[in-house]
């Protein structure tokens, strides 16, 4: 990691936990695209690369259960999006989230496609609360009603909370910027009248 202090505590944050280029360049996964990561560009922090970044790393996190933060590394570099923050979000979904998330895209399936989730069984509800990486498998191979609304149900959240995503971090960064002016402005406008104070006196 860099030892630079960043301008802004969240873009410390995220330096801090996510890997950085020249270990993303080196991992086995990421080989046949290794050189475009040392791109000093998909690691700055402007305003529109954090917005994708934070829209790209939710959907690769909803979009697929595992290796998601390689989704998300792809993903970032035709949309010029900062890659260690699309890396980062992806945790939205882990193994300690991911029942939660699994149990509201079956709840968001079900009403958006308006199936009984009683007259078609429990099974996908079961396997989430056992908490097992497993369903996924076990469900595939029932191929029920209940496993098409989840993932669709996913495949909704991924859409939806990308969009939301993207504008709440725009939003976010906006704030954070005219804070940084703001108090740029009052520094100025502190040495201005120490000046003006001291040629009176």
């Amino acid at each position: 990691m860099s030892g630079s202090t960043s301008k802004t505590w969240l873009a410390d944050l995220i330096r801090k936990y996510t890997p950085t280029r020249e270990e993303m360049a080196r991992n086995k996964y990421l080989k046949p695209i290794a050189h475009r990561f040392l791109t000093p560009e998909l690691w700055r922090f402007t305003r529109r690369s954090v917005p994708r970044g934070v829209a790209l790393g939710i959907f690769s996190g909803f979009i697929i259960p595992v290796g998601q933060i390689f989704l998300a590394a792809f993903l970032a570099l035709p949309a010029r999006a900062n890659v260690p923050l699309s890396a980062l979000v992806t945790f939205i979904t882990n193994p300690f989230t991911f029942p939660f998330w699994a149990v509201v895209a079956n709840r968001i399936g079900a009403f958006i496609l308006k199936v009984d989730l009683a007259a078609t069984g429990g099974a996908a509800q079961e396997e989430i609360a056992s908490g097992r990486w497993a369903w996924l498998i076990e469900l595939f191979e029932g191929a029920g009603v209940t496993v098409l609304v989840t993932i669709f149900g996913f495949i909704v959240l991924a859409i939806v909370g990308a969009a939301l995503g993207y504008l709440i971090a725009s939003l976010v960064w906006r704030v954070m910027v005219m804070r940084k002016r703001a108090r740029r402005l009052k520094r100025m406008e502190a040495r201005l009248d120490a000046r003006l104070e001291a040629q009176k006196g």
